[in-house]
């Protein structure tokens, strides 16, 4: 096993907005609500895969804030997601590690306001020390998330229903059609009544200075196996070269987990990420593409290893 290289500028990756490009208006209207005077400064959140705006906005009375907005009318994807997330925080407020939501306008503009905490996402490459407190966070919520407080979630199996299939658009890759065997299984070994973030990257974590793990962009939360999260947490450190397997096992929640059904799951996610590599590449999100395409390859690769296939590097 090796690390897989990757030229994507980690921390780097999107392409923002910042405070003085907003229209003044919505400046002015943003600072009415933070109630702690004009804005004296604002850092730009660089990460991430989606355009729009993305600050921390810090008040004439020294008050700091993280603030998200988009256009929904020019960054119309942008918005949706807000809106999803900001009705997703609100149905979880109290449940989730998450940052609070102070308030969301759903209007021209869409604005979520969170509270600002002092924080850092993972270092990357993957540290084996970074690993262990973003796992140890995602155990901890899981366990709180068992079972999943509110109802109405969609299930994993019905989210994934049409994943199977994307092995049809990548099937030159190797091992394409046994990966897509093992991934019209998973349903069976994916069910469970935990919620699920779906969503845990480097720059969707962030690690408090007492420790504590706190998870953001909430957008997708599907009830399922509570070990998904965990997994899903190995794929980029498995890229960067750490043996995960080693971790893997000593797992709390995945070290008791059957193979196949660890194995069903890396296909899913493996066929997803690189049939989505394949979609024209974003003008406003150059490097998404890249990012799935090494995701699906860290996938694969992985896979390839816990088969006994032929491995990609």
């Amino acid at each position: 096993m090796s690390a897989i290289p990757t030229n994507i500028p980690h921390g780097q990756t999107a392409r923002r907005l910042e405070w003085p490009h907003l229209p003044p208006f919505l400046r002015s209207s943003i600072e009415k609500r933070l109630g702690g005077g004009p804005v004296v400064s604002a850092e730009s959140h660089a990460g991430g895969y989606t355009p729009g705006f993305a600050s921390v906005l810090t008040c004439q009375d020294g008050s700091q804030h993280f603030v998200k907005a988009a256009s929904a009318k020019a960054q119309r994807d942008s918005a949706a997601l807000h809106r999803e997330e900001a009705a997703k925080l609100k149905k979880l407020a109290g449940w989730i590690p998450a940052p609070k939501l102070k308030w969301f306008d759903d209007g021209e503009w869409v604005v979520l306001a969170f509270e600002h905490v002092e924080g850092r996402q993972p270092l990357r490459p993957w540290t084996s020390a970074d690993l262990e407190i973003a796992s140890a966070g995602l155990v901890e919520a899981s366990r709180a998330l068992t079972p999943a407080p509110g109802i109405g979630w969609a299930t994993f199996a019905e989210e994934h229903a049409a994943y199977p299939e994307l092995w049809g658009r990548v099937a030159g890759y190797p091992h394409s059609d046994r990966a897509a065997e093992l991934a019209a299984g998973f349903a069976e070994h994916t069910a469970g009544e935990t919620l699920l973030h779906l969503d845990v990257r480097d720059d969707t974590i962030l690690i408090l200075p007492d420790g504590e793990v706190l998870l953001t962009e909430w957008t997708w939360p599907v009830l399922g196996a509570g070990w998904i999260d965990s997994l899903l947490l190995l794929v980029g450190p498995r890229g960067d070269g750490l043996d995960v397997e080693a971790f893997l096992a000593a797992h709390p929640l995945l070290a008791d987990v059957a193979p196949e059904a660890i194995d069903s799951v890396l296909a899913l996610y493996a066929g997803y990420f690189l049939a989505a590599a394949e979609q024209p590449v974003k003008t406003t999100s150059p490097h998404l593409r890249r990012m799935q395409r090494w995701q699906g390859e860290v996938c694969l690769d992985w896979l390839s290893e816990r088969r006994g296939w032929d491995q990609l590097v």
